[in-house]
């Protein structure tokens, strides 16, 4: 995948230095983004705590954190097993008392809690990782085969032991963390990605009224509030413009900047990352405008009548109403 480049036509548009800002802010994503975002599919309150939770060691990855909680508990916060593990990520009373943490700093350490569970999860299998990394084989897989049957089992056997429901349990785990199944859950990092690349590629291209679909620039309708037509402008407004680059990342929007939002995850203002949507308005009924967030306060839109797709200031308007993260509704959750 070729990610965003300060281009010519970004350096003219918005400036050298905001140019190369968007560049290494969007890049920041990794030059392979599936491999370390999550692109499995979780429900939406879960996936800021799995995609933090799953950068805590290298032997754990947003996806495999995502497939062994999918396995363990189906994302049930109050899941409780015959043997009495407990919670989402199914801990054993004595593993939580030993290896539970605070994850949303309420004083309070509680399985229950998602939390304070998911984050618990992905340290205890760096702590297991870095325990059997000694042992022969793959380091996953160990990690994996201890979080199921116990360190010693790994020890005892040089790696995943010979027993048939660990066996299954390192193999379903590891299969489910390499799909690409997302759907209902928020955008990935390679989805922003392609979203903003998508955008890029259409700077220059001219405003038009109604204009822009899913197959990109299109003639447009009449007319706008100030009697403006786009029947004759092959091009983008900007909701048109935002709908054609995610349906390149694979996610389809409506068809409305207002629709838009109400089909996106808000998300506050210092935690919006490249790709996210930006909007305009008075209300969430009275968004009347949309981009895509770059970073470094910019973002590329189609402002108006007689302009061009091009690197806009977030200041450019006077009444951002807020950010939001699409979410895709294309494919069912697991």
């Amino acid at each position: 995948m070729t990610l965003l480049k300060a281009s010519t036509a970004a350096v003219v548009g918005m400036g050298a230095t905001a140019a190369v800002i968007v560049a290494a802010l969007v890049q920041g994503a990794g030059d392979d983004p599936v491999g370390t975002a999550l692109s499995l599919a979780v429900p939406a309150e879960y996936q800021d705590l799995i995609e933090d939770a799953g950068n805590t060691c290298p032997e754990v990855s947003p996806n495999l954190l995502a497939a062994l909680l999918t396995q363990e508990s189906g994302f049930n916060p109050k899941a409780k097993s015959p043997a009495g593990a407990q919670g989402i990520a199914q801990f054993m009373p004595s593993t939580w008392e030993a290896h539970g943490t605070d994850g949303n700093g309420d004083g309070k350490r509680d399985v229950w809690d998602p939390d304070d569970a998911i984050p618990s999860s992905a340290k205890y299998l760096c702590a297991i990782a870095e325990e059997v990394k000694k042992v022969p084989g793959n380091k996953q897989d160990n990690m994996l085969a201890a979080y199921n049957a116990g360190s010693n089992a790994v020890f005892k056997y040089g790696g995943v032991p010979p027993y048939k429901e660990t066996q299954n349990y390192v193999s379903s785990i590891t299969a489910l963390s390499r799909k690409n199944t997302r759907g209902g859950g928020t955008t990935s990092a390679s989805q922003a990605v392609t979203a903003v690349n998508a955008a890029q590629g259409m700077l220059g291209k001219p405003y038009s009224w109604g204009g822009g679909n899913a197959n990109g620039p299109s003639t447009g309708t009449c007319c706008s509030p100030k009697g403006r037509s786009g029947k004759n402008i092959a091009g983008f407004d900007c909701s048109g413009l935002t709908l054609y680059a995610y349906a390149k990342a694979g996610i389809s929007l409506p068809r409305t900047a207002a629709q838009q939002y109400s089909a996106s995850k808000p998300v506050k203002r210092d935690q919006a990352k490249p790709g996210d949507l930006v909007f305009y308005g008075s209300s969430a009924s009275g968004i009347h405008h949309v981009g895509i967030y770059v970073g470094g306060e910019y973002m590329i839109d189609a402002p108006r009548p007689d302009t061009k797709v091009r690197f806009s200031p977030l200041g450019s308007m006077s009444d951002l109403y807020g950010f939001a993260r699409p979410v895709s509704s294309t494919q069912k959750e697991i």
